[in-house]
């Protein structure tokens, strides 16, 4: 079975996803028997092309690392903006990698909206539309018989909403926490070191793990998006970003990093999703953890999710939570998925 594809949206994770089609080819349809082609890419920085036949993925990738931009590739259709590739290019799944919106979800909610409406799958890696928009958008998916599919909008490729509703299917998710941003645990781990706030976040920019503007890191909203987003998929909430009380890392100091250190315990930014009673509750706070919690020893960028189960007790999966080919992988993921579905 063969896909036609459309990238909305090609910065870095794009790009990642592109190399993975590029470098697995074979092994997808050998394995797998998927087939696909990249037949559109809409970005507002990097150019717009459509090429019904299928672009030549070495290329664009190579007019990316070499101007910024694929306004050079020779063949194609120019200038079409998002919603026009969405709705007139002739292709079944749409990669929504906008940039994320916390605030109300644009232009990622206006994609997968036009996108799902247009009776086309969706794979993306946008937190935004998902954490506020989830029922209504999943709802959508169902009307239209189309996926929607998010893996990446938690921890990037470790497979956090695959394994609790595939692997753990039939279990009852009674909580859920976990560190969900590598920025704040990889601050924290070099403060457990000796060193001051504002050195450590200097060097995170420098590194590229956060941001000129760090404010969805070091304030939480990042991570207040991810439980939110585990609360409504895995467990059957209804929560938006507002309900969840969220505290971010910069009233933490290096005396209270000592005085931690000197109790046994480290500080983590947790995101904790739990059952009470009849309600699903949810936030994100620095906690201080212990040695005999399996939090305390993931550091440095390092992403970690603990699933409180009736059946199995606390499992816990632990692996990265960016970058270019593990939040590729994701979409890949999700591309495989939705193939095996469909058989």
């Amino acid at each position: 079975m063969s896909y036609r594809i459309a990238f909305i949206g090609f910065g870095v994770v794009g790009q990642g996803l592109a190399m993975l089609l590029r470098e697995k080819r074979d092994s997808l349809e050998n394995n797998f028997g998927l087939e696909y082609i990249v037949a559109a890419i809409s970005d507002p920085v990097k150019g717009c092309v459509y090429q019904e036949e299928g672009l030549d993925l070495e290329r664009i990738l190579a007019l990316v690392d070499k101007d910024g931009h694929i306004n050079n590739y020779e063949k194609g259709i120019k200038g079409w903006d998002s919603a026009k590739t969405i709705t007139d290019s002739n292709v079944d799944v749409i990669v929504e990698v906008s940039p994320t919106n916390i605030e109300n979800g644009e232009p990622g909610i206006t994609h997968i909206r036009t996108a799902l409406n247009c009776k086309k799958h969706v794979i993306t890696t946008n937190k935004g539309p998902i954490a506020l928009f989830y029922r209504e958008l999943a709802d959508l998916a169902q009307k239209n018989n189309v996926a929607l599919k998010f893996e990446g909008t938690v921890l990037s490729g470790t497979p956090a909403i695959n394994l609790s509703l595939d692997t753990l299917a039939g279990a009852d998710v009674q909580e859920v926490k976990g560190i969900m941003n590598g920025t704040t645990n990889y601050i924290l781990t070099k403060m457990a070191e000796g060193q001051s706030y504002d050195v450590v976040l200097k060097e995170a920019q420098r590194l590229g793990y956060a941001e000129t503007k760090p404010d969805a890191d070091v304030k939480g909203w990042d991570a207040q998006a991810k439980i939110v987003i585990l609360a409504n998929v895995l467990m059957g909430a209804n929560l938006k970003p507002t309900d969840v009380p969220t505290q971010g890392i910069t009233e933490i100091s290096l005396d209270n990093i000592e005085q931690a250190k000197k109790s046994g315990k480290r500080y983590k930014l947790i995101g904790r999703a739990w059952k009470e009673g009849g309600n699903i509750k949810a936030k994100v706070s620095p906690e201080l953890v212990a040695t005999d919690d399996f939090l305390y020893h993931v550091t440095g960028v390092t992403n970690a999710l603990t699933f409180s189960t009736d059946v199995l007790g606390k499992v816990t999966i632990v692996g990265p939570g960016a970058g270019k080919r593990e939040t590729g992988f994701s979409l890949l993921v999700d591309l495989v998925n939705i193939h095996i579905a469909s058989k």
